[in-house]
């Protein structure tokens, strides 16, 4: 029996021939089923605006502020999402263009540094000006430049070398702007307001920005350990008041009976159980200085030792002061209920030894010389941080005159200027490295303008420092074209090796990479004898390499001293990205500018690879560029100094 229904038509049956539903369209479903759809991680960017151009429903499904924008952007860029609230609402379009252009700008001012420098020592700041211009002119977040350089590097470990190269030394340099910034804020607090750990934190993070040093770790690791001292003093007082305090309470213990207490439970917790003591065996380390290396490998230097120590002792209620005593840092804890100018009414104590408690003659034994009452007085926030910066200044005048040494005589430097920055003695040394070097000529004529400011008795050194470096502005205005090297030259017949290949030093025994050939020993004869180069059967008349050793060192092989590694690996040397873009497992692919001055060396370099390790390597495509040619000597740092770091 038939179904009636509206309007008098009724639903055919099998023979009626009725047409079925018609299937709805895409642009018909509800909205949440639309952006789940639009979410798939498969859709880019470009889908989504290709998608939102197909109509007004669509077009309204992809709004800027929705779902869909919102998923793009937090698909892509993972790291960004604890900086967004989320219960606000944002332009997630705007914000996904932004971050793009902030990427395509990052890699665009990556690849300038990598062609400006590869003949020369990169000094990012010298030149991020222009083009962290054009970054700030998009309006973008500070954070968004972060982001993109940690994307480079955390990228494929083995391919991109030249841009992860050049994006570490930008990031190394945004993030110390940043810490100088912090650094200067803090020395304009007033004095009672400068704690001496958060001062010893900005040092360490300004010498190591791409750690993850905060104060908000170190001063949790300083809870730790006091709450272990509490438990052990609460063995031996349970009435203890330091048991009482919070963190973050200002506690200060007067009777002297309970300071001792606290003294001596601080003293057992820190070098028995923990087993903290001063670093005598590597004593001129510089991660004896800095405060998370200090807490990792439980050893240090007198100050750093001592920051730790007093810091402690002031969680627990104990007040100790910092004693600039030369060569070897103290505290003092006073033995008056008031501040006493009589160097005799205090005790010193020796974090760097164990806590060792002594009095004003045996700190004088301690260093074995007599001093004047003036280096038994207390000293403030700020002369302990110059104190400090100043044992990282000599640990990097006592360097090899390698990259890392010189790194660490720019950063302190930069750190002891910032905190005294009329001292005519650092900023002469200053425009002396830069001028060492070869960088940033521009700033070395702004110090030396400075120090003629300061002191015009200096008109002598800064005269001569001024001439040569105009000399040095001049001669960059026209610069030299890179030397070409072809295997088909005559002179080059008896180069065996190609640029990219993983060598092993015959005698030594070290690994390394070949990234630079000479026909012949180029070096001088002072070198050639000292190197015992005439003692080798083919002497300095053989090809010679430059090669970066899996140890960090570059260095200067003669070719019957090396050999083809039988099984290549990578060469963890933080200089390869500057030559090469890519390592394939069996060798490294020369980057743009390397290509450019061994132009041959890439075929040759395939074709030692089939012939040895029996593999078809595909032709390169080319790479973005990277980094200097080899400095086969190395340079010293002006005004060096013996004076221990303490």
């Amino acid at each position: 029996m038939a179904t009636p229904c509206n309007g008098g038509e009724r639903l055919s049956g099998a023979s009626g021939g009725a047409a079925e539903p018609r299937p709805k369209t895409l642009t018909e479903l509800p909205a949440e089923l639309l952006e789940y759809i639009l979410c798939f991680p498969a859709l880019s960017h470009t889908d989504i605006c290709s998608v939102s151009r197909c109509c007004r429903r669509l077009h309204d499904v992809c709004h800027s502020s929705g779902k869909v924008w919102s998923h793009q952007y937090k698909l892509r860029w993972p790291r960004l999402q604890r900086l967004y609230r989320q219960n606000e609402s944002y332009d997630w379009q705007k914000e996904y263009r932004t971050r793009h252009m902030v990427c395509l700008q990052i890699q665009r001012t990556v690849v300038s540094i990598s062609k400006r420098f590869f003949t020369e020592v990169p000094c990012v700041g010298q030149v991020l000006g222009d083009s962290f211009t054009e970054i700030e002119s998009l309006g973008a977040p500070e954070h968004f430049c972060e982001d993109e350089l940690l994307s480079i590097l955390n990228s494929d470990r083995r391919k991109s070398l030249t841009l992860k190269y050049y994006a570490k030394k930008i990031l190394y340099f945004l993030r110390q702007q940043n810490i100088l910034r912090s650094l200067k804020a803090f020395l304009e607090r007033p004095p009672e307001e400068q704690s001496a750990l958060e001062g010893a934190v900005l040092v360490d993070q300004y010498c190591n920005p791409l750690a993850d040093v905060t104060l908000e770790s170190i001063s949790a690791q300083l809870n730790d350990i006091t709450e272990k001292v509490k438990k052990y003093l609460r063995v031996k007082n349970a009435s203890h008041p330091s048991l009482r305090t919070s963190q973050g309470d200002c506690l200060l213990v007067e009777d002297f009976e309970l300071q001792r207490q606290v003294i001596c439970a601080l003293n057992a917790v820190l070098y028995e159980q923990l087993q903290f003591k001063g670093n005598e065996c590597d004593y001129y380390n510089p991660l004896n200085s800095y405060i998370h290396q200090v807490l990792l490998r439980r050893t240090g230097i007198p100050i750093s030792l001592s920051v730790l120590y007093m810091m402690l002792a002031r969680k627990l209620g104990v007040r100790l002061e910092p004693v600039n005593f030369p060569n070897h840092f103290l505290l003092r804890w006073c033995q008056r209920q008031a501040s006493s100018e009589d160097i005799y009414d205090y005790v010193y104590i020796d974090a760097f030894g164990k806590g060792k408690q002594l009095t004003a003659k045996e700190c004088e034994y301690l260093i074995r010389q007599q001093v004047t009452a003036d280096y038994y007085s207390s000293i403030s926030t700020t002369e302990l941080l110059l104190r400090m910066v100043g044992n990282l200044l000599n640990i990097g005048k006592r360097g090899e005159g390698n990259e890392k040494s010189y790194q660490l005589l720019r950063d302190s430097l930069d750190l002891y200027l910032t905190i005294d920055p009329d001292n005519v003695q650092y900023l002469l040394l200053q425009a002396r490295l830069y001028f060492h070097l070869g960088i940033w000529p521009e700033k070395v004529l702004d110090i030396l303008q400075h120090i003629q400011a300061l002191d015009p008795s200096q008109h002598g050194a800064v005269g001569y420092l001024v001439q040569h470096t105009l000399e040095h502005i001049q001669h960059k205005r026209h610069p030299i074209e890179p030397e070409v090297k072809r295997r088909s030259a005559p002179e080059h017949c008896q180069v065996q090796y190609s640029v990219g290949l993983v060598m092993k030093h015959k005698r030594s025994g070290y690994n390394c990479v070949i990234y630079g050939w000479d026909p012949k020993c180029t070096m001088s004869q002072e070198w050639i004898t000292t190197m015992r180069v005439h003692q080798l059967p083919n002497g300095a008349n053989q090809p010679f390499y430059n090669v970066l050793v899996q140890d960090g060192t570059c260095r200067y092989a003669a070719q019957e001293n090396l050999e083809p590694h039988s099984a290549p690996l990578e060469i963890a040397h933080p200089e390869v990205g500057r030559y090469f873009t890519e390592f394939t497992d069996t060798h490294y692919i020369s980057n743009e500018e390397l290509q450019t001055r061994y132009p041959d060396d890439t075929a040759e370099t395939q074709r030692a690879v089939h012939e040895l390790y029996h593999v078809n390597t595909p032709p390169n495509s080319g790479h973005p560029a990277a980094g200097p040619s080899a400095d086969h000597t190395h340079h010293h740092a002006h005004n060096t100094s013996n004076t221990p770091p303490n």
